[in-house]
């Protein structure tokens, strides 16, 4: 049995942070229910990003929607409001990613479902908190990212670079997801429900713990490296590098062991530990200038057996056919109501040995909504 099973989330949330963490609690056994709007639903079903449709809505949608049913109402509408109320009435858990204030003009915040049913764990995810001036700006992932530094870390120096996912929207669902458990955990020993709070911005924070650590002590802005950098604190040689047929990462390591390996004389000269960062970019071009005069898998046998971190830079297509990645069973094929299969990534978490896969793809728009109803009307 999934540690979940026999929970209840009643899901309000659109787009990826929210829908996020309930995929994760439906990965491990939580029923979860999404709560859409008639006719056009989550607006992610329909927001490309990109040129991918699958069975007629984004594929997006499709990823982050699995093992997850389909409940269709007007939150304005009061027929449909009564009808999410017993919903919410049973609920383990509920969840939104509103703006904050929505759910308070809708009727359905926290103290308004506390009253009816007192242990439930709240979940909500902001962009920015429900405080200060930047409260009812909109969360979206780029735009926190340009907003928390995270773009003078990633790529060489020069301008800003955001990551290439969506990260600070899966990173808050994760958070989200993290204090429901906890909460979770609590109610079974005490019998008390729970308020979870999580924005997007402090998600953001959070990931850059590391560096803001180092920048309130030493108060310098990280600098990265002008070629192949990897991190804004770590000195050469870590970066990805071009080869002579493709790339590959070195981590951290000594500079004159590396010269004497890769028979680059003109590292053997960097004995000072401290030069790894203070000489950084030099040294890095000498590497990068080196490492193109033979193959990846050439440096690599040089490098592995002699215990120095690397790796060869794979695509998608290339990882795939590896060993290391089939081994690990992290694609599964899940069916729609209506027989479309897809393939996707599987909960990564295992338990017990347990690995924990699910057969039922992303629900159509409202396809649940008259079983949960029949499912009410039993229990009234």
């Amino acid at each position: 049995m999934k540690p979940l099973a026999d929970y209840l989330v009643v899901d309000f949330s659109q787009f990826l942070s929210g829908p996020s963490a309930g995929l994760r609690l439906a990965d491990l056994g939580a029923r979860v229910i999404k709560i859409e709007r008639p006719e056009t639903g989550d607006i992610c079903r329909h927001l490309y990003t990109s040129n991918v449709i699958m069975n007629g809505e984004s594929s997006v949608f499709h990823a982050i929607n699995r093992n997850k049913e389909s409940f269709t109402a007007d939150l304005k509408h009061g027929h449909d409001r009564e009808q999410v109320w017993e919903l919410l009435k049973q609920a383990d858990v509920v969840m939104h990613n509103y703006r904050p204030g929505v759910m308070e003009r809708l009727g359905f915040d926290y103290e308004a479902v506390k009253a009816v049913n007192p242990t439930v764990v709240y979940g909500e995810i902001s962009g920015y908190g429900g405080e200060g001036p930047w409260s009812g700006k909109p969360g979206q992932d780029l735009l926190l990212q340009s907003l928390t530094g995270l773009t003078w870390l990633t790529g060489n120096a020069g301008g800003p670079v955001p990551m290439g996912l969506s990260i600070i929207d899966m990173l808050a669902g994760t958070h989200l997801a993290q204090g429901i458990l906890a909460c979770l955990v609590r109610r079974t020993i005490k019998d008390e429900g729970a308020l979870v709070q999580v924005s997007m911005m402090q998600s953001a924070y959070d990931l850059q713990f590391e560096a803001v650590t180092t920048y309130y002590y030493d108060g310098q802005l990280p600098q990265r490296s002008e070629k192949n950098n990897a991190h804004a604190y770590l000195g050469a040689p870590y970066g990805v590098y071009k080869t002579a047929n493709g790339f590959m990462a070195l981590a951290m390591g000594s500079i004159p062991q590396l010269g004497q390996l890769l028979k680059c004389e003109e590292l053997l000269s960097y004995t000072d530990v401290a030069s790894a960062f203070h000489q950084r970019d030099e040294i890095k071009a000498i590497l990068a200038a080196h490492l193109q005069t033979d193959s990846t898998e050439s440096w690599l046998n040089v490098l592995q057996p002699a215990d120095i971190w690397c790796a060869e830079v794979l695509n998608w297509e290339e990882l795939m056919q590896q060993e290391g990645f089939k081994v690990l069973d992290m694609i599964q094929e899940v069916t729609m109501q209506d027989g479309f299969k897809y393939r996707t990534t599987r909960c990564p978490i295992r338990i017990d040995g347990e690995v924990f896969t699910s057969v039922k793809g992303s629900p159509k728009l409202g396809q649940d909504t008259a079983a949960i109803l029949d499912e009410l009307k039993a229990k009234q």
